[in-house]
């Protein structure tokens, strides 16, 4: 910097442009940020910020003491005499200034006679700017502030952080006085305010697996808000001013600790992102935990390693901000006439219930585990929330060294009640997880790193608890209403329990079989109970695997997987279970397509318990048939329609709808000539084509190739004339229903082609099964999921005159998963080689 200063004194000194100066400032600047790789991997996050605020604070000290010189020559007054002050706000105001952070600054000033302020203003901005500096610059006169802060909340934030620069001092202790009383007024509804907005704002960055370390849940945003909330309510300037008063040194040490970790992970982001960046995304995860000095384990990645960190230092910074911003603003928000109520609402000593939610004392004193577990055993159960005043105080607990028989049967009684969610959640809350339940301790802080979870495992698992309390589905719902409350209790803790044995090198399905066993055996439970539950847990994702990617309708199918599950009480519980886990992934996640799939499953398994010859193909199709001849509407019909009916040349039609949709069918295919059509956009698209005229298939797929296909269906009817089902996984604009009729109509064109993307499908990725059925062969297909892909495979089926007898589309952790079943009449299977070949085009490696 001094190097600068004396350049800069040359150039005034030989009459430089503005022009001229501003390039060597410029320069400077930009040398400065290409230079600071070094100083961020040899400085810790604080001191960073330190440096990098000052050396930023000197680097506009000298583009102001410039601007000065050029305005008043030879005859410059003592800076201080200048009614303007520079001052730093936001987190520059903080001194925690990151590299790519937009400097905020106030430019203060008093509107006295005999200085051309607006110009000095005006060219101080203007250079910073030229010099690539992100100035988000305020100016204010000393009278306007009081004003100024009632505007906006944010406004009164950004200030309350003021630290002065340069400039007049006079200015800026008549500044701090009008501070003061900033500070002081309108307290309430400043906290309710910033509250609310704190609120929206972690709704809106919830703990995920690519979190946002500034806005997100504990991220840099809440330890600003602690410190808003202190410096309103006692006026303090550092929160660690309140050790001892509001916290104990040891709380403030590990909130410190984890805070200054997080700064270094901002640090990093920013370097390695060139700009401001403050998501923690799985593409610069690598770079970063290279940058923060992890390496890998046998057992961990350091990729691993380093996420776990950031998700464990951000839920420290959580629990002690969202604890001590409770515990600051309650004396703000206290009102003396709510004594009397708050007598009405005590439960027991010391504990209150309001609207459903635990509070207590912050003075209230710690006792053993086994104690506040049996509190919380006692609880009433609409009791469903717990205040930060009981998470402090539980935090408190005190833990034993090891587990008791007294205390497991404490925990195990625990985990028996009803309402057990909210219990969970408070222990977790409160740290108590590993205490109360030790197998978990390899899930704590767990990243997923799969594509399909959102959440690490610990919050996954209990958010799938949450589902188990609180089943939305209706037909979910009446299943779980009629199990016993054994099986209830079974339901709850397997949708807990599903991951515990997740974070360790084995198969997580068979370890956690054996964690649950052996943790369910610690804690005494009934054998029987054990064996059940530990099933559940060793094939807790079975049923959506094989509703997503196996032929439900097949018997081979069914009896794998009914073989597995054992019992009709089992598949009941897993139903139930599939649904908890699928639902915790994330909103929409379980929708009526997977709904769909999973319920068809439920039913096709079913019969399996009972008579398992009932599961053949011929017997079930005769039962359907025997289901339609009792319909009034089917007795109605013309005989030779009947026969018509019944020697449906599909056998999967039989299979997979009801008599009632069999029969809708088969009487619209009656008057059909050439084709007729039926779109639906709710609640996704789907179309329904029965048509006797040749169908473009390929064709009609190709061009709807910006949706994504969730399963397709063809029936064979009779007289030549077949019936169609696509339905995709998403609605369209309803204006985007006249295009899509369009191209139905255009698609009985066969002459018509349109041009398809050549997708990379491998063969090895490729399996077929001429004997997947007596009248069908399957084909399971994975690639990478790519538009177009299926149309691509329909056009060179289409091309071999190979009937798709149907076919169902999944999507996983960005790959396709496709079963595709074909009707058995002499082209597929003979021509099974150089149709392979044709699907295989796109791969460069062959």
């Amino acid at each position: 910097m001094t190097e600068l200063n004396i350049q800069i004194e040359e150039l005034i000194s030989n009459n430089a442009t503005d022009f001229q100066i501003s390039k060597v400032f410029k320069t400077y600047y930009k040398n400065y940020l290409d230079s600071i790789d070094t100083t961020v991997e040899t400085t810790g996050g604080k001191d960073f910020f330190i440096k990098h605020t000052k050396h930023t604070d000197k680097f506009l000290i000298l583009l102001y003491k410039y601007i000065l010189r050029k305005n008043f020559g030879s005859h410059q007054p003592m800076s201080t005499s200048i009614p303007i002050s520079l001052i730093a706000l936001g987190s520059y105001g903080r001194e925690q200034l990151c590299i790519y952070s937009d400097i905020d600054i106030m430019i203060l000033y008093e509107n006295i006679k005999g200085y051309n302020l607006k110009d000095i203003m005006e060219e101080f901005i203007t250079l910073a700017w030229d010099c690539g500096l992100k100035l988000g610059s305020r100016v204010h006169e000393l009278k306007e502030i009081s004003e100024a802060v009632k505007e906006d909340i944010t406004i009164k934030s950004s200030i309350l952080e003021s630290r002065m620069i340069y400039g007049s001092k006079i200015l800026w202790f008549r500044y701090e006085n009008v501070l003061k009383i900033i500070r002081n007024t309108n307290q309430k509804e400043f906290i309710l305010e910033k509250l609310e907005e704190h609120k929206q704002r972690l709704l809106k960055y919830p703990l995920k697996m690519e979190p946002n370390i500034k806005d997100g849940y504990g991220g840099i945003r809440e330890s600003n808000m602690m410190y808003w909330m202190a410096n309103i309510l006692y006026g303090v300037t550092n929160t660690k001013d309140l050790v001892g008063r509001q916290f104990t040194e040891d709380e403030y040490r590990k909130y410190r600790q984890a805070l200054e970790f997080i700064f270094q992970v901002r640090n990093a982001l920013h370097n390695i992102a060139r700009k401001k960046l403050d998501q923690v995304t799985f593409d610069i995860l690598p770079d970063l935990s290279s940058k923060l000095g992890f390496k890998s384990t046998s057992r961990y990645t350091k990729d691993r390693l380093c996420m776990t960190k950031i998700i464990s230092c951000l839920h420290i910074i959580h629990n002690f901000t969202a604890t001590m911003v409770k515990k600051f603003t309650r004396i703000a928000l206290f009102e003396a006439t709510n004594i009397t109520k708050l007598k009405t609402k005590r439960y027991k000593k010391n504990l209150y219930i309001i609207e459903n939610e635990l509070y207590c004392s912050f003075s209230t004193k710690p006792q053993s585990l086994n104690n506040l577990l049996k509190e919380l055993i006692e609880l009433p159960s609409n009791v469903e929330k717990f205040d930060r005043s009981y998470i402090y105080y539980a935090s408190k607990t005190k833990l034993p060294k090891v587990q008791t028989k007294e205390l497991k049967k404490t925990v195990k009684t625990l985990l028996c009640k009803p309402n057990l969610y909210p219990l969970i959640k408070l222990i977790y809350n409160a740290g108590l997880f590993r205490a109360v339940l030790p197998s978990t301790k390899t899930m704590i802080d767990l990243p997923q790193f799969d594509g399909y979870h959102k959440h690490p495992v610990d919050i996954h698992s209990i958010k799938t608890l949450k589902f188990a309390q609180n089943i939305e589905n209706e037909h979910v719902k009446s299943i779980y209403d009629e199990l016993t409350n054994e099986q209830k209790i079974i339901v709850r803790l397997v949708s807990f329990f599903h991951d515990i044995g997740k974070g360790r090198k084995e198969d997580h399905h068979i370890v956690g079989e054996k964690l649950f066993k052996s943790m369910m055996k610690s804690f005494d439970f009934d054998e029987e109970f054990i064996k059940v539950g530990a099933n559940l847990v060793r094939y807790h994702n079975m049923m959506s695997y094989m509703a997503t990617h196996e032929d439900i309708y097949s018997e081979k199918t069914i009896l794998n997987f009914t073989g597995l599950i054992k019992t009709k009480e089992s598949l009941n519980m897993l139903y139930v279970i599939t649904y908890c886990d699928i639902s915790a992934v994330a909103k929409n996640i379980f929708n009526s397509s997977i709904s769909s799939l999973l319920r068809q499953l439920y039913y096709q398994s079913l019969p399996a318990f009972e008579d398992e010859e009932f599961l053949n193909e011929s017997k079930r199709r005769i039962a359907k048939q025997n289901a339609i001849k009792n319909l009034e509407r089917y007795k109605d019909l013309p005989s030779i329609l009947q026969k018509k009916i019944m020697y449906i040349a599909s056998n999967q039609i039989f299979l997979r709808l009801k008599a009632e949709e069999i029969l809708d069918i088969a009487i619209k295919a009656k008057d059909v000539d050439t084709y007729i059509y039926k779109i639906t956009n709710e609640p996704q698209l789907t179309i329904r084509i029965i048509r006797k005229s040749p169908l473009n298939l390929g064709y009609l797929l190709g061009k709807l190739e910006f949706l994504n296909i969730a399963y397709m269906n063809i029936f064979k009817l009779y007289d030549n004339k077949k019936a169609f089902e696509i339905s995709f996984s998403e609605k369209v604009d309803n204006e985007d229903i006249y295009f899509i009729e369009e191209i139905i109509k255009d698609s009985f064109d066969m002459s018509k082609t349109t041009t398809l993307l050549t997708p990379v499908i491998k063969k090895e990725n490729i399996k077929i099964d001429c004997n997947h059925t007596a009248y069908l062969a399957a084909m399971h297909i994975i690639a990478k999921d790519q538009k177009g892909l299926f149309a691509y495979i329909a056009k060179i089926f289409d091309d071999f005159n190979v009937e798709i007898e149907s076919a169902k589309l999944h999507t996983l952790k960005g790959y396709a998963r496709d079963l595709i079943l074909i009707e058995k009449n002499g082209n597929f299977c003979s021509n099974q080689d150089e149709i392979v070949n044709l699907m295989c085009r796109g791969d460069k490696t062959e």
